[in-house]
């Protein structure tokens, strides 16, 4: 009997490392008074006094945070909010086409980050995450995004890397009207196009009891991406070489509109009551073209040193030059009604929240697709791998029937209609009472209860057409790739055109049994209802703060699937040999309750007037993404009873981590920062998805055969991260005459991880995580004087893990990365504002790649060149 054989995939689960941090930009701040100050009802006009609202809000913070104003997120060569956050010390973020769209905060993957708006958490739009894209809202209407890296009790657990808060304007944010419009054009160099951005936000306050505030922003993004693609990579008696190569031509469009308004009102004034609502809606209008070479080692004729060559005469060789057309819509909106009220030495604070997340897929046709298979008739091509990141083919003979578009063949078209949606209710009443001690501290005692109520949803209508009459030649076009000459792929609205006549005429015909098993194999349905209550204690004295306290969570899921078989013709089916392809669905349903007490502690020391030092400790728990724990079970069986199947897992438990931290904050007096700093985390159970082949027993269906091949999501071993930080900002004011404007700034992140996963071979073997970039660092130089505010900024991270295969020879790594942006902007009045913005100057590019025994391989290659910005701002 063959032994079962465990191959390890897993996502980027736990991301690059960070530490206590202030903002690159953080070089001012301000000293304290016996007075309250309310920050937000400033109207910052320079770059410092911007810098230094942010730093004062970090500095309240009885917790360790990091934190970003509006006016920071402005002052950032940066395309969005979650470029702009990469700025903070350790703190990476994932790029989607060249835009970065996810942060991965203290080395975890995005997906261990809490995401909320205003104090609501947030619902992730896509179908198979938790994770929320910050480049959703607008940075128009933020008035501060919170990097929250230690808990308090009063928070919610659901996070190891970081809860992002991010806080819209408020009616009462100023004491004075505000408005602020800003128009802007971009323009890509790889596309030629220009991008229109326009948004404008306002504050008002009616009367001092009440007050209203809100925005509109709209961007039509214009992009393009050359790419290189391989599946994956063969040794064949020493000759190594790309199985599948891949070369796509991307060309998107993504147009975003986010609103918000609130209203705040003081009835009373014991009592502040607040309405307040965002709406935004992302569109994704993405077009690639696409040459596939599908290669296989029988077709091997000879191979020297960089160059494999490959003939048809042995084994076929199949090309394919396809066209994905996909339309995508992401909407998230948040609503809230609540309150705050204060009787004598209670305070009281409630708040009522629903939340709506979703990604509609429609009108896609993912993807068109010409087939040549050249079968014995003198085709050969070699493929040149001297610059790994940029494999080139050569065609040796056959070029004509290669380059002939009436030669390659209608194969399907693919329809999809696919939604997801998360939706969540949410409701908090909280009690707080303070007490004056005798020796003069303070002693501040607070409870409360929290209901989440959530519901993730996926549907999926995935429909293949086959039968059309025409072929490539009808729709071919040039296209617009720039890496290498790959002649021509289907164009976009020839392709439409002949497939609308195609459906009209009745030649495309449904392959009904597909669709059905690939509909019923993608639905799940979760219902995720988490009630929390917690104790919390707050002791203060003129030096320091402690605040400490537990927090009990009681999770209960109800979690709805699919058992979708699909069995081929003369396969055995529960005794009988069918005379048919057949689908056989049955639901499933699965629930599971846990409860987890959560304590946490946090002090705050202010040793002198310039020295903060820092310490927290808490627990978190992070529950598993709901694709993930949707009892989904997926059978595929051919003809020769071999056997592959998918596997959900509602039985797993959640992550859960202690998190340790320490840190040293020193202010100059010229408002200057020095800062350290030091964490450590053990997370258990991170979750890691397997491949077993052989005979097994899964979730009650037993598999026999050598060759089946069975693939489900377990709990994994112990995870460790530990790091060290350091960051230093200044404003040079010694220097001479104009000079003393310049302000300078540096901060770096050590991390070093270590989890423990399968080896494939029965064993372990440790790895550093999945996404773990050792060393990150920004640098920044800047000028404010005058009106004038210069910045030049230069961000690095390491090359890291992404995601685990089945040995370290096939891991997926990411090449390390520095990119260069640079801005201008020049106040011409106390109203306007003009500024350019200068992106990813030294043209980086994205590089994913396998480290072979000999040297590294290709799995992707990405370039997006440059991006300027020019833009008016105008200020009342």
């Amino acid at each position: 009997m063959k032994p079962s054989r465990t191959i390890i995939r897993t996502s980027a689960l736990l991301v690059t490392s960070a530490l206590t941090s202030l903002s690159l930009s953080a070089p001012a701040i301000a000293q304290e008074t016996d007075e309250e100050v309310r920050m937000d009802t400033i109207n910052v006009i320079g770059l410092r006094d911007q810098i230094q609202s942010a730093i004062n809000q970090q500095r309240d913070s009885d917790t360790i945070e990091s934190v970003l104003t509006r006016d920071d997120i402005g002052q950032f060569p940066d395309q969005n909010v979650a470029e702009s956050v990469r700025r903070l010390s350790g703190i990476n973020v994932l790029n989607d086409q060249g835009e970065g769209r996810f942060v991965s905060v203290r080395g975890l993957d995005p997906e261990l980050n809490s995401s909320t708006l205003n104090g609501v958490n947030l619902p992730s739009p896509e179908s198979d995450s938790r994770a929320v894209a910050l480049d959703v809202i607008a940075s128009e209407l933020i008035s501060s995004v919170s990097i929250k890296k230690t808990l308090t009790p009063d928070m919610d657990a659901d996070t190891i890397g970081a809860t992002i808060d991010i806080e819209t304007t408020k009616g009462f944010d100023r004491d004075e009207p505000y408005f602020s419009a800003t128009l802007e054009g971009s323009y890509n160099d790889l596309n030629g196009e220009t991008s229109p951005k326009g948004a404008f936000d306002f504050v008002y306050p009616v009367s001092d009891t009440f007050g209203v505030s809100g925005g509109l922003s709209y961007y039509d993004r214009k992009t393009s991406t050359d790419n290189i693609e391989s599946e994956g990579w063969e040794d064949e008696d020493g000759v190594v070489f790309a199985e599948d190569v891949e070369y796509r031509d991307y060309d998107v469009e993504r147009e975003r509109m986010s609103g918000s308004l609130s209203f705040d009102w003081r009835p009373h004034p014991t009592t502040e009551l607040y309405a307040r609502g965002v709406y935004s809606q992302f569109d994704d209008f993405e077009t690639r073209g696409r040459l596939i070479f599908a290669l296989d080692a029988d077709s091997i004729v000879g191979a020297s040193g960089d160059t494999v060559s490959f003939s048809d005469a042995d084994e076929e060789i199949e090309v394919v030059r396809d066209l994905k057309d996909r339309f995508e819509s992401q909407k998230i909106q948040s609503y809230q009604i609540g309150g705050e009220t204060e009787l004598d030495n209670w305070k009281f604070d409630y708040k009522l929240a629903y939340s709506h997340a979703e990604e509609h897929e429609f009108d896609s046709q993912d993807q068109t697709e010409f087939v040549r298979e050249f079968d014995d008739e003198g085709f050969g091509i070699t493929f040149d791998y001297a610059n790994f990141e940029m494999p080139v083919f050569m065609v040796d003979s056959g070029a004509a029937l290669f380059n002939d578009p009436s030669e390659y063949e209608y194969d399907k078209v693919t329809l999809v209609d696919g939604l997801a949606e998360d939706e969540e209710w949410s409701g908090k009443f909280d009690i707080e009472r303070g007490f004056d001690l005798a020796n003069g501290d303070k002693f501040e005692f607070k409870t409360g209860v929290k209901a989440r109520l959530k519901t993730k949803s996926y549907n999926l209508n995935e429909a293949p057409y086959e039968g059309a009459n025409f072929d490539l030649s009808a729709v071919a076009g040039p296209g617009s790739y720039g890496l290498i000459d790959i002649g021509f792929v289907p164009e976009l609205g020839l392709t439409r055109a002949a497939n609308a006549a195609a459906f009209a005429s009745g030649d495309l015909e449904i392959e009904q049994l597909d669709a059905d098993f690939e509909s019923a194999a993608a639905f799940f349905k979760v219902d995720e209802d988490v009630i929390a209550a917690f104790i919390q204690g707050t002791y203060e004295t003129d030096m320091l703060t402690l605040v400490g306290g537990l927090r009990v969570e009681d999770t209960k899921t109800d979690m709805r699937g699919n058992y979708a078989e699909l069995i081929e013709e003369d396969a055995t089916y529960n005794g009988m040999v069918l005379s048919d392809d057949m689908v056989f669905v049955t639901p499933v349903m699965y629930s599971k309750d846990y409860t987890d007490i959560l304590p946490s502690f946090n002090a705050k020391l202010e040793a002198t007037e310039n020295l903060l030092l820092r310490a927290g400790a808490y627990k978190s728990i992070v529950r598993p993404k709901m694709s993930r724990i949707a009892p989904n079970q997926i059978i595929e069986k051919n003809d020769d009873n071999e056997v592959e199947a998918e596997f959900g897992n509602p039985e797993l438990d959640p992550y859960r981590a202690w998190n340790f931290d320490v840190s040293a904050e020193y202010y100059f007096e010229n408002g200057g920062v020095i800062q350290a700093g030091a964490f450590h985390k053990q997370i258990e159970d991170f979750l890691v998805d397997v491949t077993v082949e052989g005979p097994q027993t899964f979730a009650g269906y037993v598999f026999t055969g050598d060759d089946d091949e069975v693939s489900y999501s377990i709990n994994g071993g112990d995870a460790t991260i530990t790091g060290f930080e350091f960051n230093y900002q200044q404003p040079l004011e010694f220097l001479p005459g104009l000079l003393d404007g310049t302000l300078v700034g540096f901060n770096y992140t050590y991390t070093d991880t270590e989890g423990e996963v399968p080896d494939g071979d029965g064993g372990m073997r440790y790895i550093t995580l999945p996404a773990a970039a050792k060393s990150t660092w920004n640098a920044m130089i800047g000028y404010d004087k005058g009106g004038l505010e210069l910045r030049l900024t230069a961000a690095y991270r390491d090359e890291y893990l992404d995601e685990l295969e089945g040995s370290p020879e096939e891991d997926r790594y990411v090449k390390d990365h520095m990119q260069i942006d640079a801005s201008a902007k020049y106040r011409i009045n106390d109203n306007f504002q003009v500024f350019a913005d200068f992106i990813n100057i030294n043209d980086e590019d994205y590089v994913a790649f396998q480290k072979g025994p000999d040297r590294d391989r290709l799995l992707q290659f990405e370039t997006y060149s440059w991006t300027t910005k020019l833009g008016l701002r105008y200020t009342y």
